[in-house]
């Protein structure tokens, strides 16, 4: 099995509050590091109210500032958002404050809704120069040149490492036409995995970061003691897309009993349509699955999201995880 890290989502789940959800990143994060996985990634969205890592590079230095050796980045930075020097001055920063640790991710969705981005101050354009604002932020957080009259402070020459996010073919051909590390967010968007994944490695050119493709796969992973319960607590996930078709976005709700008498049909297919990287159950039924998977996308490394409401839950869930990888590794 590839490397394993996390996508946290900082999930505000009913009845707690964002101090509650960045106290358990961190908590997650301190064990992740312990099980082995790799890297740990946060994630910016906003006016979400079951979301608490807007501030994502803040988020990024807290879970940083409480672990030792395992990278943390985000997953991503929404570029189109800010400005290059902006984003290159703050991962700058924390690669000043976390030497060799940190990952900088960026895609080109607004990461919200159309209003929100008009009070981002985001030109609704913005994203057709993504492919020119990650170059611009390569030069910043590169070597410093002759003649350069604009530099990032901290930033400069840190090489923080850049990944392209996506879950289309822009992303999959910007990040092979600049050698760059890609993920693909299969996790919510599975639709174009394979294909985004053969054209980035049949199209890829080797650069000063990476002389070879590197593919990192998003999936949920729901691991429990038994089938039963990881089916239970994927109740919450399943809940939380349908909302989104509903347009009732909210806090992450517990798991219930019956999720056939939550969803209608129809959601039921778009929901599970976005869920298809999904591998829920005992600790044996996650582990043929994601083998498969693996065998079928070739994956480098593997990205888990897990929107489990109880926080004890979600620990053991990436703990079956954590010994999944290491009895599969033992094997091999």
């Amino acid at each position: 099995m590839p490397p394993l890290s996390i996508l946290d989502l900082a999930h505000i789940t009913e009845g707690s509050t964002a101090s509650d959800a960045l106290r358990n990143s961190l908590d997650l994060a301190q064990n992740a590091e312990r099980w082995g996985y790799n890297r740990y990634w946060l994630a910016e969205h906003h006016n979400m109210i079951g979301i608490a890592s807007a501030a994502t590079s803040i988020a990024i230095a807290h879970v940083a500032g409480g672990t030792k050796t395992i990278r943390v980045g985000a997953g991503g930075i929404m570029l189109p958002n800010h400005a290059p020097l902006i984003i290159a001055e703050q991962f700058g920063t924390l690669d000043a404050l976390f030497p060799g640790r940190i990952d900088l991710g960026v895609g080109r969705a607004p990461g919200t809704d159309q209003r929100t981005m008009r009070a981002l101050r985001r030109d609704p354009t913005s994203a057709d120069t993504f492919p020119q604002d990650v170059l611009e932020l390569q030069a910043l957080l590169g070597p410093l040149q002759p003649g350069q009259a604009i530099q990032a402070v901290p930033g400069t020459d840190s090489n923080v490492p850049i990944w392209i996010l996506g879950s289309s073919l822009f992303g999959a051909q910007l990040a092979a036409m600049l050698g760059l590390p890609y993920a693909f967010a299969s996790h919510f968007a599975p639709n174009a995995l394979f294909q985004a994944l053969q054209v980035y490695r049949e199209r890829f050119q080797p650069s000063t970061q990476l002389d070879k493709p590197y593919a990192m796969v998003g999936v949920n992973v729901i691991a429990a003691d038994t089938d039963e319960e990881a089916k239970y607590l994927f109740t919450s996930a399943q809940q939380a897309f349908t909302n989104m078709f509903r347009g009732t976005r909210g806090k992450l709700q517990p798991p219930i009993d019956d999720i056939e008498t939550y969803w209608t049909p129809a959601e039921k297919v778009q929901a599970s349509n976005m869920l298809a990287c999904s591998f829920v159950g005992s600790a044996q039924t996650v582990r043929e699955g994601l083998e498969g998977f693996i065998e079928q996308t070739g994956a480098d490394e593997l990205i888990v999201a897990s929107a489990i409401y109880d926080h004890g839950k979600r620990l053991r869930s990436y703990e079956i995880l954590a010994d999944v990888q290491k009895a599969t590794s033992k094997v091999t």
